[in-house]
């Protein structure tokens, strides 16, 4: 084996490993997906991952209500007043339980189904002596629920946006 001939195999090696060590880096900067939830009205559908999880970690509840008024890089579904809003949330999502935040408050119970439907609620609302409201932002809060009611854990954040459609 000649000097030249035992240069390109070391220059190969040495390239080979490279290229192994880039992809390992690249793949070590994945991060796990969250679990997914979807919102649909009518024949639209919206799926969004997390804004805030911790692989199934407690986020505390502060730290869930942040999440909750985050507002950038939402998913962003048209809906008409009255319209049936449908959630679709993973399993692992709805054997935690979950709950319906609207503009960074709770509104609905915890919810142990991977599937529901809120028919025919007016979420645009119009409050006495206000106009009636063009965008609505809500969240997906998967919640950790006691046996007395009181959520114990706060464990994912999923952000929707929407837009009223009758205005």
């Amino acid at each position: 084996m000649t000097t030249l001939q035992s240069a390109v195999r070391r220059r190969r090696a040495v390239a080979a490993a490279g290229l192994v060590s880039a992809g390992l880096l690249v793949l070590s900067a994945c991060d796990k997906p969250t679990p997914r939830v979807t919102v649909t009205v009518g024949s639209t559908s919206v799926s969004s991952e997390a804004v805030c999880y911790d692989d199934g970690n407690d986020l505390g509840q502060a730290k869930a209500t942040k999440c909750a008024l985050e507002k950038s890089d939402v998913k962003t579904i048209k809906v008409k007043q009255s319209e049936t809003l449908r959630v679709g949330v993973d399993q692992k999502v709805a054997d935690t339980g979950w709950a319906l935040w609207i503009n960074g408050q709770q509104m609905t119970y915890v919810y142990k189904k991977s599937y529901y439907a809120f028919d025919g609620v007016d979420l645009f609302a119009q409050q006495q002596g206000q106009a009636p409201q063009k965008t609505l932002y809500i969240s997906i809060v998967e919640q950790d629920k006691q046996s007395s009611g009181q959520s114990k854990a706060y464990k994912g954040v999923w952000n929707f946006k929407l837009e009223n459609s009758d205005y």
